[in-house]
């Protein structure tokens, strides 16, 4: 039994050992719960929305600490942040690998990186899991990719650094004015064997720690334009610089859903690639149903690849 009562203390007097890793459980708990209250000043609110799945983390190191203390009070408090992480984000790792039924059309999309220097060997590790579209951000020397795909992907867009390759026919495309001064994302219909497929292949404003506004103005008007767009069927593949958590997220998740959170495993954690903690690439849909959503280790990016497939 572990003993409440500090060595020397009279019997009957409480110990407090275990107070301040009590008081830490609770205030981790609310965090968790109310992370959008957090003001959004200097984009300090959107870091903290982007990290809120990490904080999880903090559970087994409170629990370490009041084992540490002896203090089984503590360690009773330490599980009211488990089961608030348990009950906001449990069921990324509960839902099953893949969802059910065929697949129409399999998309991929990854931000290449600038200045990478084998991006052939990137793309064509994106193509042996055979996606049918492939979005490409920070594309700096198409030559190489276009020798890599090419053969694969006969059909192309593109549009200062991104980029839509697809093996069936594009039928129209043209660049989509986010705010940034300069077009980096584009709109492409995609002739798919089952109809018309909206396909946005989009690289939003860089976010920085003090420094997410033209982050922020971007993504509200790729917002607006997606809620402008009749399309009944809609793809968007990009490097949106935020996670879904993130509350200037929500014009984006009111209009369109998220293919990793509906038919993915976890949280799809993409950047850094070598040991990712956070997801700024996505692939949200609407008109479509998800069967599959995951995540590729390419070589020489910053970035992992993230995957879909869908239902027509």
């Amino acid at each position: 039994m572990v003993d409440e009562r500090t060595a020397g203390e009279p019997a009957g007097r409480p110990r407090r050992r275990g107070l301040v890793v009590g008081a830490c459980a609770v205030l981790l708990a609310v965090l968790m719960v109310g992370h959008r209250a957090v003001p959004n000043v200097h984009g300090l609110g959107s870091l903290v929305d982007s990290a809120t799945p990490l904080l999880g983390l903090g559970v087994p190191l409170l629990a370490l600490a009041a084992l540490l203390r002896r203090s089984r009070r503590a360690l009773l408090v330490v599980l009211l942040p488990a089961v608030v992480w348990a009950a906001l984000y449990g069921g990324a790792w509960l839902r099953p690998a893949s969802g059910a039924g065929a697949t129409s059309v399999r998309v991929a999309s990854q931000n290449l990186r600038s200045g990478n220097p084998d991006p052939a060997a990137t793309v064509g590790a994106l193509a042996d899991a055979a996606p049918d579209l492939i979005g490409l951000q920070e594309v700096d020397d198409g030559d190489r990719v276009a020798a890599a795909l090419g053969g694969r992907y006969p059909h192309r867009a593109a549009v200062s650094t991104v980029a839509l390759w697809s093996r069936w026919p594009i039928r129209e495309a043209h660049g989509v004015d986010t705010g940034l001064g300069w077009e980096r994302a584009l709109r492409a219909v995609v002739v798919t064997p089952q109809g018309d497929l909206a396909v946005y292949v989009v690289h939003l404003g860089s976010a920085r720690a003090g420094h997410t506004a033209t982050r922020d103005e971007t993504l509200a008007a790729l917002a607006a334009t997606v809620r402008a767009d009749d399309a009944p069927r809609l793809v968007v593949l990009g490097d949106l610089n935020t996670a879904t958590t993130d509350r200037v997220f929500g014009p984006l998740t009111r209009l369109l859903d998220d293919a990793q959170a509906e038919a993915g495993q976890g949280f799809g954690f993409t950047w850094p690639a070598e040991l990712p903690v956070t997801r700024p690439d996505h692939v949200l849909y609407r008109g479509l149903t998800p069967t599959t959503a995951g995540v590729v280790h390419t070589p020489d990016s910053d970035h992992r690849a993230v995957t879909a497939g869908f239902r027509w």
